[in-house]
């Protein structure tokens, strides 16, 4: 009963902040888009950027786009506690839109990963199933999890959007990142095989993914086959060394879970080299 309560009262508050639509006059509305618009004359991170956002602001103080505007630019330059109470106020005045943007910030981001699920739950409940950034929910709450080290719940998740894909529309349909990730998860619980069979997915979607194809690799060598692991991680590193690695739009911002740094690739080129000399 008392999870039913807290569950209602959550719906009831994000349901409320989902209803906050504000209209402007039009007078308000031009002079605030122009005050935007005469942003764009200064670098996106620039503070004269950020002043015409806030002159905006003082307009039209309930606008929840120009909100996540104000916010974004902070993100991107790592400035997430100067970024999070935009973003906030940005979720307060319009949920059903930003809510799930603002759980996709906290896990790329912030990476504050128990925050993010309960954005994304929260985000279930009003929009029901969507995609942000490309994504489900569930592919996020599903990183998620893998970050927490809770990889049955992880498993759970990214096996549910592999399955529910393929069932909609067939296995070529599947993004080549949720294979990689249940691969990770498979991975960490030193299930090799089934890890090798979700690399090759998505490799298969993917040829020159070189992330994939590294942890398909140290999987080989877990397995004890050293010569197919490092003929492997020589393509990766070349596929690496030509700039193709995990594809996503905010791999310019941030790094992702799992997403491999040339180090790794030299690490493991020696140590499997080593054990082909001995």
């Amino acid at each position: 009963m008392r999870l039913c309560i807290t569950i209602s009262c959550c719906f009831l508050s994000i349901t409320t902040m989902a209803q906050g639509k504000y209209n402007y006059s039009k007078s308000d509305s031009l002079k605030a888009k122009a005050y935007f618009d005469s942003s764009w004359n200064y670098s996106l991170g620039s503070a004269k950027h950020q002043l015409y956002i806030d002159s905006v602001l003082q307009i039209i103080p309930t606008h929840s786009w120009y909100w996540q505007q104000k916010s974004m630019p902070l993100y991107k330059a790592y400035k997430y506690e100067l970024g999070r109470p935009f973003l906030d106020s940005a979720v307060k005045y319009d949920a059903a839109k930003w809510l799930d943007y603002r759980g996709f910030i906290k896990c790329i981001y912030e990476r504050n990963y128990r925050g993010a699920i309960i954005d994304f739950q929260n985000a279930k409940i009003i929009n029901s199933e969507k995609n942000v950034m490309d994504h489900p929910y569930d592919f996020y709450i599903g990183l998620c999890y893998l970050q927490l080290n809770q990889l049955d719940s992880s498993e759970y998740f990214l096996n549910a959007i592999i399955k529910k894909t393929i069932k909609q529309h067939g296995e070529d349909w599947v993004h080549n990142n949720h294979w990689f990730y249940l691969g990770i998860v498979y991975y960490e619980k030193e299930n090799y095989n089934k890890a090798i069979e979700c690399f090759d997915h998505a490799i298969k979607g993917y040829a020159k993914f070189s992330d994939a194809k590294f942890y398909k690799s140290v999987c080989l060598s877990e397995l004890h086959k050293s010569a197919d692991a490092l003929a492997l991680l020589e393509q990766a590193n070349a596929d690496y060394n030509e700039g193709y690695t995990i594809v996503e739009d905010n791999i310019f911002y941030e790094y992702y879970p799992y997403q491999i740094k040339k180090y790794y690739l030299t690490a493991m080129l020696a140590y499997l080299r080593r054990g082909e000399t001995k």
